[in-house]
């Protein structure tokens, strides 16, 4: 049945969409960071996948489309950093400092986290973006010659962890400070982070999201010097 490519796309993406909805009740319900839906879904995916003998391939042959969804969504991040145009006037010197040097920061860590786990090539340029948001983690990856669809996996790791120890670093660190909290927030666990941060306070998610937004544009931009330092 799922050898008609029509037909595969139309079983693959409803039972993503299911998975997905199943995954945000589920998460809704019982707020564990390990339930998140970025995270809960994939593993709820393994079933179907591993039941129907399907391979990753043809799974996003299916599924393509929703991948393409993301271009537009990097398009939408405009939105809030025009409706944050006050805040980014008042805070510019550390909104780009902070920007700057948590982005220096993470690519270091990655390059090291790499080298301590023996990864090399493609599969060290793919851990490289792994602390920005998917859309532009993707971009970065292929422009410096990274495997997208695995700097996928490890953003969603990078963002389930942060989300998950963020918030208890905040409270033992004892941040107080609305700005400090979403743009650690948004800058360590970007998406996932700034899910989190709304929890926190309508401040707090207001500098995450305009943090993770900042700082992927500033990483796409910056891609092509990067690339050039690595090759």
């Amino acid at each position: 049945m799922l050898s008609n490519p029509i037909v595969q796309s139309l079983f693959w993406s409803a039972v993503t969409i299911c998975f997905y909805l199943l995954a945000k009740r589920i998460h809704g319900r019982w707020r564990h960071g390990w339930l998140t839906p970025v995270l809960l879904t994939p593993v709820l995916l393994l079933l179907p996948v591993l039941l129907l003998h399907e391979s990753y391939q043809d799974y996003i042959r299916g599924t393509g489309w929703l991948l393409a969804l993301l271009g537009p969504t990097t398009v939408a991040f405009a939105v809030p950093i025009y409706e944050q145009r006050a805040v980014i006037r008042k805070h510019w010197p550390v909104l780009a400092v902070g920007a700057l040097a948590g982005s220096l920061t993470a690519i270091a860590s990655s390059y090291a986290l790499a080298s301590a786990l023996g990864l090399d090539g493609q599969l060290r340029l793919s851990l490289l973006p792994r602390s920005i948001s998917t859309p532009f983690a993707m971009t970065m990856s292929g422009d410096i010659g990274g495997i997208p669809d695995l700097t996928a996996v490890f953003v969603v790791i990078t963002g389930v962890t942060g989300g998950i120890l963020g918030e208890v670093l905040l409270l033992r660190l004892r941040v107080r400070s609305s700005l400090a909290k979403g743009a650690a927030m948004g800058m360590g666990a970007h998406g996932v982070g700034t899910a989190k941060a709304q929890e926190l306070g309508r401040e707090e998610g207001s500098f995450a999201g305009l943090v993770m937004v900042l700082v992927g544009l500033l990483n796409v931009l910056a891609a092509p010097l990067l690339s050039w330092c690595l090759h």
